[in-house]
């Protein structure tokens, strides 16, 4: 069909959950790290961090006491003493070797000279904020089997800071309370049902001694919360539903069974989704809690919610009391949203001036290609314009707030190109707003995929559940074709006035994924890029002004914080997260260090990193010769692509963290079972699939494999010859 031959993407459309063995096992526990000098400061003292500090964290320039710096999210610096003229004089301060190997995306916590910061599998790491000296560190022991469970790596985004303990949520479900000045677990506590497949990856929040927590796992099929919790006692105080659950079973209230009205058919059954996994925000003058809610569960509504509805509150902002939990009202993103696009998007919080008036404002631009800009007090739209190429709408209803919707996009009689995809016009990665300019800096990326329904979709309880079809996704074996296609992958780094609703500069990066954004005083915005460059832009024109080669790629957003009285400019830097799990030859070529660190520079940085060899990726193997049939490497396909290709790749080829199954020896070919239906390797992360999958599916999928290694291997040779 045409849908397949113009669109297939090279790095592949993310549209999946991740699991499958990690080189992440015993490295993670290894007792010593490296920083890249001795320690010679002091260690700062622990100091306690309350509501008053919170409220007015925007006048501690020196610190980043809060996810965004404070509590609007702006994730703006005050400091000034790196500026346009002067960024050049950049350099490595000190940087700390993390001992994992997977996705990092944590925005570092500075108190007061101590950074507090999470690495992958959930490790939460005290460092000295001049040298880089680690202070202590905390490892919850997540079972690596529960990797099975994280739809996109096994990352977190970082802590929270209150009185004298730090808080992180653990991959696993658990909120944990730590001493600041030692590391050692105060209080731990579930908050989870242990048997759907619920995850943690976003930074908890805190405001007046509760410790807001959402969690993940709508693709797997779970029913979506935020809860708050004592910061003293670990007790839970409140816990608000984003969807309704079995009407059998009443309603927790009259929110929720009104929100029921806008769903069809048994929907509990599959969960329904709506997780809160990523943004917050809080305004204290309102006394409202901002939180962003994900998409359904299936994410084709046709399976989820036959008939159609609005499906409240999938894909919405919704505000609350944070005393209480107590809904104050919402606005819908995507009503009765099919393609995951969540609105789970960092959300920011300004006052601007429009026509005339000054407005407190909400901007958001989540998944879907909008930029949205709502008044924080009611929820009411003011503005919504798209930022990127879209093809799901033609644009927006401002009678109704509503997008008008191509009828065709949601794929229920066949197949649709759609822009943007699952990956989002904007994914989790933070934007950035100055309030000197007043523009909103955004990594937003052009990522279309192909949509098809699923024919006769069965849920799997703890497996992934998307109702969709992602064959399609498969690069072309025609390198031109797969040239063309990959071309219509772009990722930038764009300045929106959300004023006026218009782009105002971009810089093009060399391809999407890029990572998340901070803006100083300096007139500078800081971004980290796939490919691995860590670089300061102009705030005026986008004008990359300076630049430092990471040796892996970054998606985290930076900070700013000072110290010693020198302006300090930090960022986690570590491939992995979606594009590494299954990015395919494309993410594999970027040809990134697996070693995970974290970056600090200041004027007149002296340190280096460690001079990186090359690594030769290893060719791949003669595959074994198997007589299947086309039929059967056709079911295998299906099936890899339903339940594989999230972890192990598009087109069977890794993306670089996980392993290439093109590449599989002789002995593991001879243990595919063992491994696949047996789960030999489940306490590595790899989980089995004999309660789902028979023999003969098991041989299929093995024969498509061995197909794609055939075709690997054939290309390999005539390159070679």
């Amino acid at each position: 069909m045409a849908w397949k031959k113009i669109l297939i993407t090279v790095f592949v459309v993310a549209l999946g959950a991740g699991c499958g063995k990690s080189d992440d096992t015993a490295k993670d526990k290894t007792p010593d790290s490296s920083v890249s000098e001795p320690a010679t400061a002091a260690v700062p003292s622990v100091t306690s961090v309350d509501k008053a500090r919170l409220v007015a964290a925007d006048s501690e320039a020196s610190n980043w006491l809060t996810h965004g710096r404070t509590y609007d999210e702006q994730r703006f610096s005050p400091l000034d003493e790196i500026d346009r003229e002067n960024v050049g004089e950049l350099g490595l301060a000190w940087y700390f070797d993390v001992p994992t190997r997977r996705g990092m995306e944590a925005t570092p916590i500075v108190v007061d000279g101590r950074m507090y910061v999470t690495g992958s599998w959930s490790i939460v790491y005290a460092l000295n904020a001049a040298t880089g000296e680690e202070l202590w560190r905390y490892d919850p022991q997540v079972p690596k089997s529960w990797g099975q469970y994280a739809c996109c790596d096994v990352v977190n985004r970082g802590v929270a800071a209150w009185g004298d303990s730090v808080f992180v949520g653990t991959l696993d479900g658990y909120l944990v309370a730590l001493d600041a000045a030692t590391g050692e677990e105060r209080w731990r506590k579930d908050t989870i049902d242990r048997r759907p497949p619920y995850t943690i990856t976003g930074a908890p929040r805190v405001i007046n001694g509760l410790v807001i927590i959402g969690n993940g796992g709508a693709d797997f099929g779970v029913r979506g919360y935020v809860s708050a919790y004592d910061a003293d006692s670990g007790e839970m105080r409140w816990r608000f539903y984003t969807v309704p659950g079995n009407p059998e079973d009443g309603f927790e209230n009259e929110v929720l069974e009104k929100a029921a009205a806008t769903w069809n058919g048994e929907w509990w059954q599959y969960g329904g989704g709506g997780t809160v996994w990523d943004s917050m925000a809080y305004d204290p003058e309102l006394d409202l809690l901002y939180i962003g809610v994900g998409n359904g569960s299936p994410w084709n509504q046709k399976v989820r919610s036959p008939g159609g509805g609005d499906n409240l509150f999938l894909s919405s902002i919704v505000a609350l009391r944070p005393a209480t939990g107590e809904y104050v009202w919402h606005y819908q993103t995507t009503p009765g949203e099919t393609w995951d696009y969540t609105a789970t998007q960092h959300i920011i919080l300004a006052d601007l001036e429009i026509n005339g008036m000054l407005r407190k404002v909400l901007m958001q631009a989540p998944k879907n290609g909008f930029f949205y800009v709502l008044d924080r007090r009611n929820g009411v739209l003011m503005s919504a314009e798209p930022h990127v190429a879209i093809n799901w709408a033609t644009g927006m209803d401002y009678a109704t707030g509503r997008p008008i919707e191509v009828p065709a996009a949601r794929y229920a009689d066949g197949p649709f190109v759609v822009q943007p995809s699952g990956f989002g016009a904007h994914n989790w990665h933070p934007m950035a707003y100055s309030p000197l300019s007043n523009l909103v800096f955004i990594p937003s990326q052009d990522l279309p995929a192909p949509y098809a329904d699923e024919p006769d979709f069965e849920f799997t309880e703890g497996f992934w559940n998307s109702g969709a079809e992602f064959e399609g996704l498969q690069t072309p074996d025609d390198p031109a074709v797969a040239a063309e296609a990959a071309k219509l992958l772009r990722g930038q780094l764009v300045a929106w006035d959300p004023r006026s609703q218009k782009e105002v500069w971009r810089y093009q990066h060399a391809g999407p994924w890029n990572g998340g954004v901070l803006a100083t005083a300096g007139k500078l915005v800081f971004q980290g890029s796939l490919i691995g460059d860590f670089a300061a832009y102009d705030a005026d024109n986008g004008k990359r002004l300076w630049q430092f080669p990471s040796q892996t790629g970054i998606v985290a957003a930076p900070i700013s914080y000072s110290v010693d009285d020198q302006q300090h400019i930090a960022v986690a830097a570590g491939w992995g997260t979606i594009f590494g799990l299954f990015g395919g030859d494309g993410s594999a070529a970027l040809g990134h260090s697996t070693q995970n660190r974290i970056l600090a520079f200041r004027r007149g940085g002296e340190q280096s990193l460690p001079v990186r060899e090359a690594v030769a990726l290893a060719n791949i193997p003669e595959p074994p010769v198997v007589d299947s049939s086309a039929a059967e490497i056709a079911a295998g396909k299906d099936i890899y692509y339903e339940r594989c290709f999230m972890c192990h790749g598009e087109n069977v080829a890794s993306g670089g963290v996980l392993p290439d199954l093109r590449r599989l020896t002789k002995e593991k070919h001879d243990i595919w079972d063992e491994i696949v239906l047996g789960g030999m390797l489940r306490d590595i992360g790899m989980p089995a699939f004999g309660q789902i999958l028979s023999k003969e599916d098991s041989d299929a999928v093995h024969a498509f494999v061995i197909e794609r290694a055939r075709h690997a291997y054939d290309t390999q040779s005539a390159q070679q010859n």
